[in-house]
């Protein structure tokens, strides 16, 4: 052991990293938001885990949306079960013409009812409608589309189904009484959704944190381990979701079919403590953005750490700011340290980018790739980027089964379509050996699974 720890720290300094640096740098390498960020890692509520957008496979015509929030959720997690932030916006912006400025943006506003403040429990029978009069606590939303400055309020006192406390016991039935009842029609012939769902994602967290492990590849790294399968760190997790389904024609501008998707949190700059008898909150002053999410990599891995806070805070049309990193990704140095013989190119061009560097994860994170997803008229900056006329599979856009960390992971070692490395092995062979969600996705909107149930099933 004390010849790995000389053999690591003797490597670091190549790429002038401590080690505790390093294992904050890589943590979690090609995950989706689970605490990416100082100040959002304090504020769950508003900490966005994952953003998908992908072309609806069961209605021809439609875009679905989703944004999720609240990592971490033990589904046992009460008396106080996981909610949506009464003192949050919940926005899903769309930019449809490339400027970096979102032309269409979709606001969730949640309120909290606690119709039995006079117990401890959740509910005091078992539930089985979403009015059901035995829920103690229950949450409900106002949904509205900005255009430009126009607002238009198009669903209005929507509940969220409650939380799955138990199968047998409190919610039976959960998804036919409770998760389908949550789903509402919406003008257009959209559909919205605002509740509890299975964490969509997958990812060998456990060993990804470990020093950038990639348990298929344990015997490769400076620090060997026997090889092992993958292990899913995020499955027995429920999240809160917002999801809409909405006509493409309603988000598309003339002839261009690219649409860049991010989500956004903002809370008011100052809060009021009421002291009312029910505990709540009032809060006052502008609001103010504290969580960004477009693609699942940027703020994690290449965004360094005294800047992640700022990166939520920021708007795409300022991300000029965080060029640096991206196109001289430190993930992308440190693969070759971390794992002897593996080969990352620190110059990739690509035709008509100019900008030096890493150009092709520049493309694929900040323009879109031509031809597949970028705009006509794109200014870099950092969005999910989805081509509404062709097949939808990330980086152009991202359903619920694309494996984002083995994408992003090969991408990061040159070996995407637009990388020197795409027929190299191992660089295209790299990935965390967990390659599906632990769950089954529904073949419905909202398309995730149910959440799992408090008592264990």
């Amino acid at each position: 052991m004390r010849t790995s720890r000389k053999l690591l720290t003797r490597a670091l300094p190549v790429v002038g990293l401590s080690g505790a640096l390093l294992a904050g740098l890589l943590a979690p390498s090609g995950a989706s938001s689970h605490r990416e960020a100082p100040l959002t890692s304090q504020d769950p509520t508003a900490d966005h885990t994952d953003v998908f957008a992908f072309k609806t496979p069961d209605a021809p015509g439609m875009v679905t949306l989703v944004a999720n929030v609240n990592p971490f959720e033990d589904p046992a997690g009460g008396p106080n079960f996981y909610k949506f932030g009464d003192e949050v916006l919940y926005r899903i912006n769309i930019d449809n013409d490339g400027d970096a400025i979102p032309d269409v943006r979709y606001e969730w506003d949640f309120r909290t009812q606690t119709p039995n403040p006079n117990t401890f429990l959740y509910n005091t029978n078992q539930v089985t409608s979403l009015t059901d009069p035995d829920l103690s606590v229950f949450q409900s939303y106002t949904l509205s589309k900005y255009e430009g400055s126009t607002k238009t309020t198009i669903a209005e006192g929507r509940k969220v189904p409650p939380a799955n406390v138990g199968a047998q016991r409190s919610t039976p039935d959960y998804e036919a009484n409770l998760g389908r009842a949550g789903v509402y029609g919406i003008p257009g012939g959209g559909k919205v959704f605002a509740g509890p769902r299975d964490d969509p994602f997958f990812v060998d967290l456990g060993s990804i944190f470990d020093l950038g492990g990639l348990r298929p590849f344990n015997q490769n790294h400076l620090i060997p381990l026997p090889n092992e399968e993958g292990e899913d760190y995020v499955a027995g997790y429920n999240v809160l979701t917002m999801a809409i389904q909405v006509p493409i024609a309603e988000l598309t501008e003339g002839d261009e079919p690219v649409l860049g998707v991010y989500a956004t949190a903002l809370r008011r700059r100052e809060r009021i403590h009421a002291g009312d008898r029910s505990g709540g909150i009032s809060t006052s002053g502008p609001w103010v953005e504290v969580s960004r999410l477009g693609n699942p990599l940027i703020n994690e891995v290449v965004v360094p750490m005294g800047a992640k806070d700022r990166f939520n805070a920021s708007r795409p049309r300022d991300d000029a700011q965080f060029l640096p990193q991206v196109i001289d990704p430190e993930l992308g140095r440190l693969i070759p340290v971390l794992y002897p013989g593996v080969e990352v190119p620190t110059e990739v061009p690509v035709p008509g980018v100019n900008l030096g560097g890493r150009e092709d994860i520049a493309t694929i994170f900040l323009t879109g790739i031509a031809g597949i997803n970028q705009p006509a008229n794109v200014k870099p900056s950092e969005m999910l980027r989805i081509n509404t006329a062709t097949d939808t599979g990330f980086p152009n856009g991202r359903a619920l089964p694309d494996d984002v960390a083995d994408i992003e992971i090969q991408a990061l070692a040159a070996a995407s379509a637009l990388g020197p490395k795409a027929n190299t092995a191992p660089n295209n062979q790299l990935g965390d050996g967990v390659d599906a969600n632990d769950r089954s996705f529904l073949d419905r909107f909202p398309y995730l699974a149910p959440p799992r149930d408090g008592y264990g099933s």
